[in-house]
């Protein structure tokens, strides 16, 4: 077998997500063979650096002896069963892990398949509990402004991304947008505490003003990811916090794509010293191996839905996989690999090499912003550094970066005219160099004319 062969047999029966297909008229889909480490490799030899973690999900590598074997084990005693009225070990060591390294609080965990339905479950869970209260007026949500949650079409509703959003909108409910604390549009010399600092307002107004209709505000901690890794400070979480317990509304935390260990600490919320009352989890939970998901919500919350079947206030929502034994077991795995070798810890040195090595982009005349937080790294490219104002986005500049990067081995997927760094944890100073070095080559290539 080789690429030419997979590639044609693939595009005679699949569709590939977040793709316009016709582009493989051009541009050949990539057979990968197999997985070690930070390395990919395709049938015809050629190997590929996974610089954004295969979509953010990879923590420690492809084909990760330890998660291997735990999950060898796991398929010799069980492998799923029905999660209604029944367990097992793995979900229950799981959970209870879950609710002993995140922030104080989040003491009950609902699982679910992946990011988009546990966005869904917050956001039901939400709207339900002040249903059982007695607050049938709390039916809305507010979302910040570039912000994404999912695919499916609540999580679609409380996301802020034209590109996915705008087509089905005559689908999606009504929500609430304020303006976004990303520290992109501060002023010059103005500090990333002050500028989310100031743009509270925006959230502030919104809460005051819609506070017995808003069930809950549903944000990503630090990092907007799919919104072109935009970033803000922690201050902003903090007084968010504050402000949904002064007007009794739900803070719900999307933490899919920034937490386990992605923004320097294991979850970003604690970088705010802050507790949310729904927290979202999924993408690196299992390492990058298997679907899953996982709510975590108060003992509060839960017992609003605890009464006799006859009243008719229990949490209808399931997954035929919910809690499925090999995910939670790979779940278990990646949370142990964390503790057992101090994974955060280690992190910080490579964060600071990463920063070392994009500095050179801040001269770029292309380059506006290169921002980091934690194992984010990112470089927005623009026509005009002065104004910020961008590139045209039918130039396609950040296809050129990607095509230019597996030339030379490396997997990068930039968003629009965002070039990204979120790497796995064992990627090493020589591998971020090259990760790095290809990077640039490619933003010369794509910023020429």
């Amino acid at each position: 077998m080789n690429n030419q062969d997979l590639f044609l047999r693939d595009l005679s029966v699949l569709w590939h997500p977040c793709t316009q297909m016709k582009d493989h008229e051009t541009y050949p889909i990539i057979p990968i063979k197999q997985g070690q480490g930070v390395w990919l490799d395709d049938y015809d030899g050629n190997r590929y650096l996974d610089a954004i973690s295969s979509w953010w999900v990879n923590l420690f590598g492809h084909a990760n002896p330890k998660i291997n074997a735990a999950l060898k084990d796991q398929l010799d005693s069980l492998e799923h069963v029905i999660f209604a009225g029944f367990t097992h070990a793995p979900a229950v060591e799981l959970a209870e892990t879950l609710v002993s390294v995140t922030p104080e609080g989040l003491g009950r965990v609902f699982y679910a398949d992946n990011g988009s339905s546990a966005v869904e479950v917050a956001l039901k869970m939400s709207f339900h509990y002040w249903l059982n209260e007695g607050r049938q007026r709390k039916t809305k949500f507010i979302t910040l402004e570039n912000s994404y949650h999912g695919e499916t079409l609540g999580a679609l509703a409380v996301g802020n991304v034209p590109l996915y959003k705008e087509t089905y909108a005559p689908l999606l409910m009504d929500v609430i947008t304020v303006s976004s604390p990303d520290c992109y549009y501060r002023e010059a010399g103005e500090s990333w505490a002050d500028y989310s600092s100031r743009q509270f307002v925006h959230m502030e107004n919104a809460l005051k003003e819609h506070a017995d209709s808003v069930c809950a505000v549903i944000v990503e901690p630090l990092v907007q990811c799919a919104g072109n890794m935009r970033m803000y400070d922690p201050v902003y979480l903090k007084l968010l916090r504050a402000a949904c317990d002064k007007y009794q509304v739900h803070l719900i935390a999307d933490e899919i794509a920034v937490g386990f260990g992605r923004t320097g600490t294991l979850f970003a919320c604690e970088q705010a010293d802050i507790s949310p009352d729904f927290m979202c989890l999924s993408k690196g939970l299992t390492g990058g191996y298997l679907p899953l998901s996982a709510v975590l919500t108060t003992e509060t919350i839960y017992r609003a839905f605890y009464d006799d079947y006859r009243k008719l206030t229990a949490f209808l929502h399931s997954h035929s996989y919910t809690g499925n034994a090999l995910a939670c077991r790979a779940g278990l795995t990646t949370l142990e690999i964390f503790r057992q070798h101090n994974v955060i810890e280690q992190n910080k040195k490579l964060t600071t090499f990463i920063a070392q090595s994009i500095e050179r982009f801040t001269g770029h005349p292309h380059v506006s912003d290169v921002r980091q937080t934690g194992m984010i790294a990112a470089i927005e490219l623009v026509k005009n550094k002065q104004t910020k104002e961008p590139y045209p986005w039918q130039e396609r500049r950040g296809l050129k970066v990607y095509q230019y990067a597996l030339s030379k081995g490396v997997l990068l997927r930039p968003l629009g005219n965002v070039v990204y760094f979120m790497p796995p944890y064992v990627i090493n100073e020589e591998q971020i160099e090259f990760m790095v070095e290809v990077a640039w080559q490619g933003v010369q290539i794509a910023t020429k004319n």
